[in-house]
């Protein structure tokens, strides 16, 4: 214990009082640093945190690195090279001016961590999540995919119930389908895409296409049903002027019948006679 506190005295000789008093003084006029929940209370005030300050670098100086040493600048992080004899402190130094001011080793090294860890993240979601399943996709980016995939799918099988689905599920997945079209109703709009292009409309557009072909139907129905009326018409007067014919021809015909009869019957009474 003595050893360790004689090296931890002789270690602490390498901060001068000025830099301590210096840095102590800047850190307390900032707000927003962590202290201990013990501490809460009495950092509310500038001199009670510059008190806690000094009395950190004066105890252990790795624990003050640690918690403030991001808010040090360049030049007061000199001021603790002549602790760098403590493997703690030197460690915290470094990764300090490592963040601060890079090299460019630290700098490639540091881009190939990131593209690693990026690579690493997006392996995981491809093979362990629904990250990149077409529902996910289509929630996190609704207008996106009615543009390059949902706009040849057919609406409709969307609002279908699915094998082995309950019916509240049914219910509660027709729910977010209509917030994710009115999500792209919404982009459209904002866009000024044409109302009759809007997402929703197809079936509008559909069904009033249906009722012009049958308007279509009944009028060429009506048409027909006309066109045979008319040809029962002539068909009836043809008839009728048949009957009126026939009738004239029966009416001659007896006329000469009767004039025949009429004038046999007057030859046999004048030879009578």
């Amino acid at each position: 214990m003595a050893v360790a506190a004689e090296m931890s005295s002789d270690s602490q000789r390498g901060l001068t009082n000025e830099a301590k008093e210096s840095i102590a003084e800047r850190l307390s006029s900032l707000e927003n640093l962590y202290f201990p929940r013990a501490l809460h209370s009495s950092a509310e005030d500038p001199s009670q945190r510059k008190f806690i300050f000094l009395d950190l670098l004066s105890r252990d100086v790795a624990v003050f690195l640690e918690r403030y040493g991001s808010q040090l600048t360049a030049q007061e992080l000199q001021e603790f090279d002549g602790l760098k004899d403590d493997y703690e402190i030197n460690w915290h130094l470094d990764h300090l001016r490592s963040i601060k001011s890079p090299t460019s080793a630290e700098l490639r090294s540091r881009s190939i961590t990131v593209k690693n860890r990026r690579r690493a993240y997006l392996s995981k979601l491809v093979n362990d999540g629904q990250y990149f399943s077409e529902d996910a996709m289509r929630e996190r980016e609704p207008y996106l995919h009615h543009e390059y995939v949902g706009k040849f799918q057919d609406p409709g099988s969307r609002g279908m119930a699915r094998p082995g689905e309950r019916w509240s599920e049914t219910l509660i997945r027709r729910c977010e389908e209509a917030f994710l079209v009115s999500e792209v109703r919404r982009e459209q709009q904002r866009l000024g895409i044409a109302e009759r292009d809007w997402v929703g409309n197809e079936r509008q557009q559909q069904e009033h296409m249906e009722e012009e072909e049958e308007e279509e139907e009944e009028n060429e129905e009506d048409d027909d049903d006309d066109e045979e009326d008319e040809h029962k018409d002539i068909g009836a007067r043809k008839v009728e002027h048949g009957m009126k014919v026939n009738e004239a021809s029966r009416s001659n015909v007896s006329f000469w019948i009767l004039w025949g009869v009429s004038e046999a019957f007057c030859h046999a009474l004048y030879k009578y006679c």
